[in-house]
């Protein structure tokens, strides 16, 4: 795989494929792409198809205790020869309270561990950017304060999210195995569009291979028209109704779009087209824009939005009466973009009050969502 981002999850797969695993890890971090990359290669190199259903193991600490989890582990299976435990819940580690015995239990574990058997905790309550400079200082301190725990007895492994640059060129290689060349201009503008959501580009790209067909071939266009001309003219419609202020409506389309594909898993793809989509309105705004000949040079390239739209944004933009407005709707998605990374038990509230922020006026002197006020 090319580049740095996708480093940590081909280390642990060559860890996998030469045996030589560690008896637990930390999977750290929310990418949902490596993290199933790495779990699909611990069942194809470790786990019979026929066994799966007495191999791997999916538990939650706000259910199980480690206790219970440890004792599993210890237990040799009659059916499988190998045993996969993935442990989600992480969280319920670093609660208030000590839990100085729980980490210690998984020390005395991994010191005398199964052979058998892998543990795999899943700390998908951190968030970490492609650029580590740039972690918000709350996922700085739950980082740090694994790598002093956990990561005293456990392998590391960083999930992170991707940098466009490694991004454009896992599409370019991806489609090259399937036999289709990918333009650098195609791929960079997949990327771009899906905000470097890896999961959701590899199935986007999945879809493209298929739509160019016997052409072996995708372009600016093809990308255009298969994945933003669909996912924007919903998102347009979503956008309408926030200009309009008309909530009901709003809320509507946003169940349409989340009932449809991949629902609640391709909330951040929606959040960050949202924030495009605004940006644009700003900038429209900005330089006065009011027919579509124009919005091309006030629009930049790899900035600007379907011919289809055109007409749509530029009548939804001058609904904003100030920049201040527009700004308002980027610090409000800025903050569901928050709440959504802090691994919340519903994304689709986080979305729903999302819209109902962004379809109200806003009140004389009031502030966005406080830190302490983020949905979760």
């Amino acid at each position: 795989m090319p580049g740095r981002s996708f480093a940590p999850a081909e280390r642990f797969v060559s860890e996998i494929t030469s045996r030589k695993l560690r008896p637990a890890y930390v999977f750290i971090g929310d990418e949902v792409f490596f993290r199933d990359h790495c779990r699909q290669a611990l069942i194809h190199h470790l786990v019979p198809d026929d066994l799966r259903d007495f191999s791997i193991h999916d538990l939650d600490l706000s259910e199980a205790s480690i206790a219970e989890v440890l004792d599993r582990a210890r237990t040799p299976s009659l059916m499988a020869p190998f045993q996969v435990f993935f442990i989600r819940g992480v969280k319920n580690l670093y609660t208030r309270g000590s839990h100085a015995e729980e980490f210690a239990a998984i020390e005395g574990y991994v010191k005398d561990p199964n052979p058998a058997a892998v543990l795999i905790f899943v700390a998908d309550h951190v968030s970490i950017p492609a650029d580590v400079r740039r972690m918000e200082m709350t996922d700085k301190d739950r980082y740090a304060r694994i790598r002093e725990t956990l990561g005293e007895y456990c392998g590391i492994v960083e999930l992170a999210r991707v940098d466009e640059g490694d991004g454009i060129r896992w599409i370019v290689d991806k489609a090259q195995q399937e036999g289709v060349k990918a333009d650098p201009d195609a791929a960079r503008e997949l990327v771009d569009a899906l905000g470097a959501d890896m999961m959701l580009v590899s199935r986007e790209l999945e879809k493209l291979i298929l739509y160019v067909g016997e052409k072996k071939r995708i372009t600016l266009g093809d990308v255009e028209t298969m994945v933003l001309a669909a996912k924007q003219r919903s998102l347009y419609e979503l956008t309408d109704a926030i200009s309009l202020k008309d909530k009901g409506q709003a809320l509507a389309v946003l169940d349409a779009m989340l009932s449809r594909g991949d629902g609640e898993d391709t909330a951040i793809g929606h959040l960050y087209m949202l924030a495009r989509t605004f940006r644009q309105m700003l900038v429209i705004l900005e330089k006065n824009v009011r027919d579509s000949r124009a919005i091309w040079q006030a629009l930049w390239q790899g900035f600007r939005v379907p011919p289809f739209a055109a007409e749509d944004i530029i009548r939804q933009a001058r609904r904003y009466k100030s920049r201040r407005e527009l700004t308002r709707a980027l610090k409000l998605v800025a903050l569901a973009d928050m709440a959504l990374r802090s691994n919340p038990p519903s994304k689709r509230m986080v979305l729903e009050q999302l819209v109902m922020q962004l379809a109200e006026e806003p009140k004389a002197g009031a502030v966005a969502w406080q830190q302490d006020e983020l949905p979760v």
